[in-house]
């Protein structure tokens, strides 16, 4: 009997950023779940590195996805004031897969493709924003992509995502 492998979500992406032109690296490595791991599989491609981090308020009504240098350490409590919200934590992984569609250590700006409710605001640090190329996971944590402003624009006017940039 044969069977053939379905496309897996981070091929889909890949595929839909190619459909419409949107232009990327790609590096394939180590699964890695840390900052810390990701520098050491430290793929040879260009890019600023990021850090992303799945927030949700207190009451769980609003959710954020930041996306900040990689050694930047988020203020929840300085972010929380900025935002008019109430106490920042992390989302957990459930709630991360529910509104993402990721596990931990796959999160990245591409996981909005999955935010169909258009539930989670994406924060953009200034720096990420202003950098030629950045480096995100392709929903999977064992490749990274890295792709210029210019298709990131593209890829958020897909999924029909705005940012709000701001600094960290």
């Amino acid at each position: 009997m044969h069977t053939t492998l379905s496309p897996t979500p981070a091929d889909n992406l890949l595929q839909l950023l190619d459909s419409h032109g949107l232009p990327y690296d790609i590096a394939e490595h180590e699964p890695v779940f840390t900052i810390a791991e990701a520098l050491a599989a430290a793929p040879d491609i260009d890019g600023f590195k990021t850090k992303n981090v799945f927030l949700r308020d207190a009451k769980g009504a609003r959710h954020f996805l930041a996306v900040v240098p990689h050694d930047v350490r988020l203020d929840l409590a300085s972010l929380a004031v900025t935002l008019g919200t109430s106490k920042l934590s992390m989302g957990s992984p459930d709630r991360l897969l529910r509104h993402l569609g990721v596990t931990p250590g796959a999160v990245s700006v591409f996981a909005l493709v999955n935010d169909k409710a258009h539930a989670v605001e994406l924060l953009l640090d200034a720096r990420v924003w202003q950098a030629e190329k950045i480096q995100a996971h392709p929903l999977r944590n064992t490749a990274t992509v890295a792709m210029s402003r210019a298709s990131l624009v593209g890829f958020l006017a897909l999924t029909g995502h705005s940012s709000r940039v701001m600094s960290f």
